[in-house]
């Protein structure tokens, strides 16, 4: 089984004095997801070995789900008044309603987060614009590398995934796990990811070959 949905706290056993001084290294930069929306990745560096990346994309307008909305809502109203059936009104807004709730609790994820520790392993947090959060932890000694892939739709992407042993031959990758699934970042953005992550499985492969 890759992951397993878990609560984490945070690594390292890091006391309350020594997350203040971890949360001063933080940094946010702008950058575009492939389709020129606007996304923000916050890195947080806990130790050198020890990094936090979170990529936040555009919240919920609300001008576009009331235009939506309203649009909806007249094409039911002249719906009714063809058929003059008040049922139309009624489902059309128990659907409406029902339809948002699900967007935002299944669908629309506001931020994803990826945790690498060298000496545990990697997290994966969606949070989604409900509040829900999905985790998922992959531990250290079954993470083979972490590369930038490539991918063609219509036109050429790049995504960032984490390759998996395959159990009893450590050498054949079992399975492929996609980061940043949702937020889609370009490129550049990519990179700065998976330089920082190198980093940290570079010591990792260090020590585990030191012992």
């Amino acid at each position: 089984m890759v992951g397993s949905q878990r609560d984490f706290e945070p690594p390292g056993g890091l006391e309350r004095r020594d997350i203040q001084v971890c949360a001063a290294m933080e940094d946010e930069k702008s950058f575009s997801d492939i389709c020129g929306g606007r996304l923000a990745l916050r890195r947080r560096y806990y130790s050198p070995y020890c990094r936090e990346f979170g990529l936040s994309s555009a919240r919920l307008s609300l001008c576009s789900l009331t235009a939506v909305t309203c649009a909806v809502w007249l094409a039911a109203y002249g719906l009714f008044t063809l058929c003059e059936n008040s049922m139309v009104l009624s489902a059309t807004i128990f659907i409406t309603i029902l339809g948002l709730l699900g967007y935002l609790h299944f669908v629309k994820i506001d931020q994803e987060t990826l945790l690498i520790i060298d000496s545990l392993g990697i997290q994966m947090t969606s949070s989604y614009a409900s509040g829900k959060e999905s985790t998922t932890f992959i531990e250290m000694d079954k993470v083979k590398d972490i590369i930038i892939n490539e991918a063609i739709y219509m036109k050429v992407i790049y995504y960032l995934c984490i390759l998996l042993k395959e159990p009893g031959k450590p050498h054949e990758i079992s399975q492929v796990v996609p980061v940043f699934q949702s937020a889609k970042p370009r490129l550049d953005c990519l990179i700065e990811v998976y330089r920082s992550c190198q980093e940290v499985l570079a010591h990792q492969k260090a020590t585990a070959t030191s012992l």
